[in-house]
């Protein structure tokens, strides 16, 4: 295998790391979650500014960290979709000067494949085909992975990602930002059945429910009238009762749909990637779920289910073996389809 560098900018986390071998050899990570969370959340601008503050001393402490030179390097890739596009745009122009100035080749990743080769990090072994549960604060998706670059999407949400769910319920609580870490916290101390929460199906046209697809904008609605009914009737709300209710909530859904999908489908094999692949619920539901229907589910370690440059740099390590680079004329994008992913690579 290559040994890639990799920068991964594409919301609020400056991200570089150097994987060999689908080993990580360093990876560094400059969170700006303090920064945002006097904002209740990621202000574009900002998060751009200080990507171009930290871009440089990352990639000079992954080196360090790897105890590397330039001279071990093959290939150095960028995240390039989809995200916030001044963020975006940092990590790719510093990974495109670094290619030229240093006569490599430059490789565009696609953030949603990098979620699904972050577990290939912690289980080398790891083949297609699988499925794959994505769930972070942009996306929730179930995508049957077939090869690399050979994606279907068999389920997504038709409105709010569960990590978006996770952040404004924790708004609602007034639990600050990011909802998810302080939620699930606060979970473990509260009633998870204390409350009964509606899952949030989406209806077809002919009838009935979409069987993999996902809603939480009616759950996120269902939170907010419940603490409005609670404080008016009881003059306080129970916010790890609420916590726990709603997080058993997301769990069970998410856990349902994954079986359903992956028995419908054959798949003995479930991953699950993205920052709410962290969430011990969701953890303890799709393990226990996944045991009694004799399937196997992998979660990455959680320092890699966050945005991290470690699996931006597994993914374009395997790109790098079939054959693929990008050209120095690639652009950036704020949205893009895991399924045009090679449109990144020059034929």
């Amino acid at each position: 295998m290559a040994a890639i560098l990799a920068l991964e900018t594409s919301c609020d986390e400056t991200a570089v790391a150097i994987v060999n071998n689908r080993k990580v050899l360093s990876s560094v990570v400059a969170s700006q979650i303090e920064i945002h969370r006097q904002y209740g959340g990621v202000v574009p601008e900002v998060a751009s500014r200080q990507h171009l503050e930290s871009i440089n001393f990352c990639v000079d402490r992954a080196f360090a960290e790897a105890d590397l030179t330039w001279d071990a390097i093959d290939g150095i890739a960028a995240t390039c979709a989809p995200g916030l596009v001044g963020a975006l745009l940092v990590g790719v122009m510093t990974a495109k000067s670094l290619a030229i100035v240093r006569e490599k080749p430059f490789l565009g990743v696609h953030h949603l494949e990098g979620h699904i080769y972050a577990s290939y990090l912690a289980q080398p072994d790891l083949e297609p085909p699988f499925l794959c549960l994505l769930v972070s604060g942009g996306h929730t998706s179930l995508i049957y992975v077939k090869d690399c670059g050979i994606y279907e999407t068999l389920g997504r949400t038709r409105d709010d990602a569960a990590g978006e769910a996770f952040d404004k319920v924790a708004r609602l609580l007034d639990l600050g930002y990011p909802g998810g870490p302080v939620i699930d916290k606060l979970a473990k101390e509260g009633n998870p059945r204390a409350f009964a929460l509606p899952e949030g199906r989406v209806s077809l046209p002919d009838g009935g429910y979409h069987p993999y697809d996902s809603s939480f904008s009616g759950l996120k609605t269902a939170v907010l009238r419940l603490v409005q009914k609670l404080a008016q009737e009881r003059g306080e709300v129970p916010v790890a009762d609420v916590a726990a209710s709603f997080q058993e909530t997301v769990a069970r859904s998410l856990t349902k749909k994954t079986i359903a999908c992956a028995l419908d489908y054959g798949l003995k094999t479930i991953v699950v990637g993205g920052g709410v692949a962290a969430n011990s619920g969701l953890r303890q539901h799709l393990q226990a779920a996944a045991e009694t229907h004799d399937l196997r589910v992998f979660f990455p370690p959680l320092k890699l289910c966050t945005d991290n440059a470690a699996m931006i740099a597994c993914a374009a390590a395997d790109r790098f073996q079939k054959g693929d680079v990008s050209p120095l004329t690639l652009g950036v994008s704020s949205r893009m389809g895991l399924t045009e992913v090679m449109q990144l690579y020059a034929s």
